[in-house]
């Protein structure tokens, strides 16, 4: 019987275990967006996960919607995440790159005064952002002409042709918490009209363009995308949350991804309902689950067959070897908030490893 640490494949992708690292903004990239050196290390001591999917990664310039973040733009970011990928696979591990435009999260202050894009003229009310100056209200963003979408396609392109230059494994298409793809998907931040407003089928055409173009680089075997359908992160909402999570588990068919990674809930607490079911009902490729979930009630996720792997995001924040503690019943390192996004080695590279502690 299947469990947390039994090997699973997939798409073209093998992996020693079913403990995944889910993407995890830390803010730790130089200037220009290139990831650094302590980036390097941080992945490298993270490599014991079955996979480790990088962190949200800006496709195109001017699309920061934090401080120091990382990119896969330019020939600088590709050689730095070169490093990255080589340390990872020296150590056996598996990495895919998330590739990101964060739409409306994003901000003037951190994009050259740039106004951010979205689907609708509808801005971020139920939070900040972080910017050079402290923490600001977002800003109304503007609204993507329909002729300037072809270029937000070839931007996810032209990052999944870097991504493979870097070295990566494969890809995934971050569609979840409130940035551009989810945006469009969602009809509370997409009023829009026109062939990617109103119905699902046309909110959903911006994430199934970018996955076609996407997976032409790739192959569907080495692209995984991310879904969120309930998290209310960045001031999202849908009215049918189930709906949708269902006509996409179909669509999505249609590619034979890697994988589906699915977010079963809501960072919040604000949006409650079930997008798991509906997505098992109705996706026959592999699934990931992710947010809350314990090495118990993983397994048992596994051994039913509702999973085929688990993502773990803040545990492996403070546990470089979550796997082997995990497979232990070893106590977890507390992670510490106050580092999750600070410049420097506190609170990224220093918490201890069972053979160190």
């Amino acid at each position: 019987m299947s469990n947390l640490f039994t090997p699973v494949q997939l798409g073209a992708v093998a992996l020693d275990n079913r403990v995944l690292m889910a993407p995890l903004t830390r803010s730790r990239a130089d200037a220009g967006h290139i990831p650094s050196e302590l980036m390097v290390e941080h992945y490298a001591q993270r490599a014991s996960a079955g996979l480790i999917i990088a962190e949200a990664t800006m496709v195109m310039e001017h699309g920061s919607a934090f401080v120091n973040e990382p990119g896969i733009y330019s020939d600088a970011q590709v050689e730095a995440w070169q490093k990255v990928t080589e340390a990872v696979h020296a150590k056996g591990g598996k990495i895919f790159l998330q590739l990101w435009h964060g739409g409306r999260a994003c901000h003037p202050d951190l994009n050259g005064g740039r106004v951010p894009v979205a689907p609708s003229a509808i801005a971020i009310t139920n939070d900040e952002v972080h910017t050079p100056e402290g923490k600001k209200a977002y800003t109304v963003p503007r609204a993507l002409e329909d002729a300037e979408i072809p270029a937000i396609v070839e931007g996810f392109a032209q990052a999944a042709r870097k991504a493979k230059r870097a070295g990566f494994d494969g890809v995934e298409v971050h569609g979840a918490n409130g940035y551009l793809l989810d945006q469009f998907l969602r009809d509370g931040s997409n009023q829009r009209q026109g062939p990617y407003g109103g119905s699902i089928e046309n909110r959903a055409r911006l994430l199934l363009e970018v996955l076609d173009a996407v997976t032409g680089v790739w192959g569907a075997d080495r692209v995984g995308v991310r879904l969120s359908p309930l998290n209310s992160f960045n001031s999202m909402k849908d009215s049918d949350p189930a709906g949708l999570s269902a006509w996409l588990a179909k669509r999505l068919n249609d590619f034979d991804l890697a994988y589906l990674h699915l977010m079963r809930s809501d960072f919040l607490g604000e949006q409650q309902g079930d997008v798991v079911n509906p997505v098992r009902q109705h996706y026959r490729g592999k699934l990931i689950l992710n947010m809350g979930y314990n090495a118990e009630e993983s397994s048992e996720v596994i051994a039913a067959e509702q999973a085929d792997a688990i993502a773990f995001g803040v545990p492996f924040i403070a546990n470089p070897d979550l796997v082997e503690r995990l497979k232990q019943s070893a106590e977890l390192n507390e992670p510490d908030p106050s580092t999750f996004y600070t410049p420097g080695a506190a609170g990224y590279t220093d918490y201890p490893t069972l053979q160190s502690a």
